[in-house]
């Protein structure tokens, strides 16, 4: 299974969500590619935000060696979920689709965790650490879901 996460500009959500299922994936010892990308190019090629990569060190996660870039139609062909964080970045996306089969593949991310309610991962951005912190536990709640709705680990 191949997974993209993808939000705004690739520094903060999608690194973070990311980083979080690589860290479960290796873990649990699962066989899944995992990725991040934005819609935007603001930050290509460069590391996730300095907040981001300092608090998610606190819970264990480094995301130090990813690096930011941009979605691609290309992207639509190499992953099978591609998982936005918000509903502009799933539009963005689904703008790009070149057919139906594409845009099965693109869902909003905390779907996994709240089913069918649209809810969107903020963005902590112009944010302090509070809001990073609140980020990263909802990100790791939505990347247990999303393993245990795949039936990957156990409830």
């Amino acid at each position: 299974m191949r997974i993209l996460m993808v939000c705004l500009g690739n520094i903060c959500r999608s690194p973070m969500a990311d980083g979080w299922l690589r860290h479960k994936v290796k873990q649990y010892n699962l066989s899944m590619e995992v990725d991040s990308a934005g819609t935007a190019n603001y930050h290509v090629g460069e590391k996730p935000d300095h907040r981001m990569r300092r608090l998610s060190l606190e819970y264990g996660v480094s995301i130090d060696e990813l690096r930011a870039r941009q979605f691609t139609v290309a992207d639509f062909d190499k992953y099978d979920i591609i998982f936005a964080m918000d509903k502009s970045n799933e539009k963005n996306i689904l703008h790009l689709a070149r057919n139906e089969q594409d845009k099965e593949k693109v869902r909003l991310f905390l779907n996994e965790l709240y089913p069918n309610q649209d809810m969107e991962v903020p963005d902590p951005y112009y944010g302090n650490d509070l809001n990073f912190k609140e980020v990263i536990e909802l990100l790791d709640q939505a990347t247990n879901a999303f393993l245990k709705n795949n039936r990957l680990i156990q409830n």
